[in-house]
């Protein structure tokens, strides 16, 4: 698979006719600040091995705290999937950073690198492919040409992302390097981009409401909600 596999177009740069929708539907909305809470809460509970494999090492809960409460929302992306309980199940975590002197793969002022991690209920309905897929289109139109991908040569899950979306993969001392070269931006990436976060900005705000409407509801008959 390659980038236009990702970012599928018809003749003449139209958009490709739409495909059957899938058995589970994801939506990836863009995350702000407000979230941070709810970002720490998801890494929080992520096991000991699952941590291994999104850090690449062990970190404990003072460290996961430091790691969310570092993330500059002005300079990164962070893009999350809610369950329908409004629960972060997946977050995608997209940084930039200035090209580097020996990189030899871009001539852009900047590259992003990007981290995934899903909750163990939510695996298997490709909520981390969907999450990288998002990731990559907004790197398309920041003007970013290249977005790599690192972690043990053991993650078999980035792993299977990075080989289904076409990236380069190199394995060294235990550890796994890929990057993936995207194309220039168009109207059809833009506007792909806009919808995706317009439809996921919907089911946010419709399962938040849902979510406080339950809590009322709780609250009024003595029930607690967590």
């Amino acid at each position: 698979m390659n980038v236009s596999d990702i970012f599928p177009s018809g003749k003449d740069g139209e958009p490709s006719e739409p495909k059957p929708a899938p058995k589970h539907t994801v939506f990836v909305k863009e995350l702000s600040e407000k979230d941070r809470r709810r970002i720490l809460r998801h890494f929080l509970a992520l096991k000991e091995s699952d941590r291994l494999l999104r850090f690449g090492t062990y970190l404990p809960d003072e460290m996961v705290t430091k790691y969310v409460e570092g993330i500059d929302f002005s300079r990164d992306k962070v893009f999350g999937v809610m369950s329908a309980h409004f629960r972060l199940v997946g977050v995608g975590h997209l940084a930039f950073a200035p090209k580097q002197a020996e990189d030899e793969v871009t001539d852009k002022d900047k590259v992003a690198e990007f981290g995934v991690s899903v909750s163990e209920s939510a695996r298997g309905k490709g909520v981390g492919f969907k999450l990288f897929e998002r990731g990559a289109i907004h790197c398309r139109n920041a003007d970013v040409d290249t977005l790599y991908m690192h972690c043990l040569s053991s993650n078999q899950t980035m792993i299977h992302i990075a080989k289904k979306a076409g990236m380069e993969i190199h394995r060294e001392y235990g550890e796994a390097d890929a990057y993936l070269k995207l194309l220039p931006a168009d109207a059809v990436s833009v506007l792909k981009e806009a919808m995706q976060e317009q439809v996921a900005a919907l089911d946010y705000t419709i399962k938040a409401n849902t979510r406080a409407a339950v809590k009322w509801l709780g609250n009024l008959s003595g029930t607690k909600n967590d």
